[in-house]
């Protein structure tokens, strides 16, 4: 007896070991196109097997004629698949972050809302192909190593476990294993869009990157991805160790922690500030407390989001608490003396 199709194989050795080794439930996020599908399809025939309790959700983000009729039709598809519950989730979008922030801020709520309600993980059907964009993106934003590290299959952000399996699969083979399966695919019309700086990428600068340097650039752009988060994942556990060592009621000692390398430094101030509840930490924040440490001429508090503030005194990091009613720093006898 033949096999299934080998697109077909190929998703659903993707899904297999996330579905073997974790026996919590399941929750497909799927909106109908190419990568959702086929990863709802996969999903569906592996996780009986695995033992594995799997549904989906589909979003309606009501900004299309017609949203509500067509996540309807998907969610029938999905539960002719096996999946259970299928649920229909419309919600509002906003108008922060532009269309494409605004819509992904109310899909993502949406779906950690459905997560917790069913005891569940959310399964993501975003490829090597999304991961290629992704690092391009953030190369382009300069917004610093982790953003170029791309996505990572198992995230948890407050309370959802995210699960991206299909990260080393490419968009072809979604759509190929779609049609292997007869599934009807829905082409978001927004996914073609020239106005959205992700659709350029896909069509544009992606396809020239591969014409000028031959070929086989978005597998070079995941694995460069993979290969920094690793180094990252070791420089965080490190500045745990030493955020774990330095530590004391007081705040942070000056002088071990000014003598770390910048990489593990401004590491432990990150999870100093972050244990510490201090909102929406930036890189300018960082920098600015960091010249207390290696940059000191008498500089007086620094200023966080939220109101919080990082004084050097005694050769101790200090967080001061809110100001109440925005009242005047401590006297300055309080403060340490710059150095010579």
């Amino acid at each position: 007896m033949a096999g299934p199709d080998p697109a077909v194989a190929q998703l659903r050795s993707a899904v297999r070991p996330g579905l073997t080794g974790d026996d919590r439930p399941v929750l497909v996020a799927c909106s109908g196109g190419a990568d959702s599908l086929a990863l709802a399809a996969a999903v569906a025939f592996e996780a009986p097997r695995a033992g594995v309790r799997a549904g989906a959700v589909t979003v309606d983000h009501g900004l299309q004629p017609g949203s509500g009729d067509r996540a309807e039709r998907i969610a029938v598809l999905l539960r002719d698949l096996g999946l259970a519950p299928v649920l229909v989730v419309p919600v509002a979008v906003g108008t922060d972050g532009g269309p494409e922030g605004a819509a992904r801020a109310a899909r993502y709520a949406a779906l950690s809302g459905a997560a917790a309600d069913h005891g569940a993980r959310v399964a993501l059907g975003h490829t090597l192909d999304d991961q290629a964009e992704t690092v391009l993106l953030g190369l382009g934003r300069g917004s610093g190593p982790r953003s170029v590290a791309g996505m990572v299959e198992h995230r948890t952000t407050g309370d959802t476990e995210w699960w991206r399996p299909l990260l080393g699969i490419r968009r072809t083979t979604t759509r190929a294993a779609c049609a292997a399966q007869g599934l009807p695919v829905w082409d978001d019309p927004w996914n073609g869009d020239p106005a959205y700086t992700r659709v350029r990428l896909r069509t544009e600068v992606l396809p020239l990157l591969e014409q000028v340097l031959g070929g086989g650039v978005a597998p070079a752009l995941a694995r460069t991805a993979a290969l920094l988060r690793a180094d990252l994942d070791a420089l965080d556990e490190l500045a745990a160790g030493h955020l774990a060592a330095l530590s004391c009621d007081d705040g942070l000692p000056v002088r071990p922690l000014a003598e770390l390398p910048a990489a593990l430094r401004t590491r432990v101030l990150r999870g100093w500030l972050r244990g510490a509840g201090v909102p929406d930490l930036q890189a300018v924040h960082l920098d600015a407390v960091d010249a207390l440490l290696v940059r000191w001429r008498g500089q007086g508090r620094v200023d966080l989001p939220g109101g919080a503030g990082v004084v050097r005194a005694s050769g101790t990091l200090g967080l001061e608490p809110v100001r109440d009613g925005g009242g005047p720093p401590p006297a300055p006898h309080d403060r340490e003396e710059p150095d010579a």
